[in-house]
Order: C-alpha cells, then structure tokens, then sequence
C-alpha cells in the first residue's frame, strides 16, 4: 500500500489521480475512470469529483493507496 499524503482537507478523485501519476492532466480523468476499476473503501467509483478525505483507501486495478493528511503544526 502506498501513503498519499494531502494538506487539504480532502482532494477530488481526479487530482488524486494525477498526485500519483496515473493521469497528466486533468481532463484525461474522465477517460482514465470509463477504463479502470476504482474503488474507494472498497466501494465502485466512476465521478471524478468524488471527495477523497484521510484515511481512505484507493484501489486503481491492482494499485492500492491511502490518503494521509500532512500535519500542520
């Protein structure tokens, strides 16, 4: 599993996907989620404006991730 950690307090499946490199650019998020599997909590996702907060968990195809917030201090 790998840690993605965020300073906001959530981020959106497609800049997910593009934080980890899986996409460019935003905009190939819509084409990237009609061709993979992703699961967030285990739980199908298909809109790329989806909230993803910490302490989720993103499986894309056989990647697996977990959201971490970054503390501010």
């Amino acid at each position: 599993m790998e840690i993605v950690k965020i300073s906001t307090n959530f981020i959106k499946l497609g800049q997910f996907l593009k934080l980890v490199n899986l996409i460019s650019n935003g905009g190939q998020a819509k084409f990237f989620l009609l061709d993979h599997k992703i699961k967030i909590n285990e739980i199908l996702e298909s809109k790329r404006g989806k909230k993803i907060y910490p302490n989720d968990v993103i499986s894309v195809d056989q990647q697996v991730f977990q959201i971490q917030a970054i503390n501010k201090e």
